[in-house]
Formats: structure tokens, C-alpha cells, sequence
């Protein structure tokens, strides 16, 4: 395996193991934040070095970790590509 399989690996225990984490008082956004702001190179690197497949793979992983973050993500493009309007 390579590093970035391994380092992304770690990444995904870690995640998991926040995740498992008592939540008092949105903890969890900050732990969120430093796990994008590590996962996104990573992400990265593991593209470069390993294929889009194995980049594609940790990405479902990862999004599937950090769901609030991504809910939020795509409601904001959202309203920018709306333009605000509320759907209906």
C-alpha cells in the first residue's frame, strides 16, 4: 500500500473515532474543520498518486463522515445558483 492509502486510512479511524466523541455545545464543527483541512490535500495526493478511483473512494468515505458539512455545502451552492429563491 502506499502512503497515501495508509495516511487516508488513518484519516478515516480518526474521523470515526471524533465522530464517536461526546458532542458538548457543537464540538463538532471544529474537529470538522481540521478534518477537511487535512482530508482535502490528502485527497489530492491520493489522486495524483493512486488513481481517480481510489480518490473517488475516500471522498463517498469521507463525505459520508462529514454529512452535515456537505449538506451545508450544497445548500449554499444552491442558493447561489438559484439565486435565494426557495424551491416550489
Amino acid at each position: 500500500m502506499s502512503v497515501p492509502v495508509i495516511l487516508a486510512l488513518v484519516w478515516l479511524v480518526t474521523a470515526n473515532v471524533i465522530g464517536m466523541f461526546p458532542s458538548p455545545k457543537r464540538h463538532h464543527w471544529p474537529s470538522a474543520y481540521a478534518l477537511m483541512t487535512v482530508g482535502l490535500p490528502l485527497l489530492v495526493w491520493l489522486f495524483i498518486s493512486d488513481g481517480w478511483i481510489a480518490a473517488a473512494v475516500f471522498l463517498v468515505a469521507g463525505a459520508s463522515i462529514l454529512r452535515w458539512p456537505v449538506r451545508f455545502l450544497f445548500r449554499r451552492i444552491g442558493r447561489v445558483v438559484g439565486g435565494g429563491k426557495a424551491p416550489g
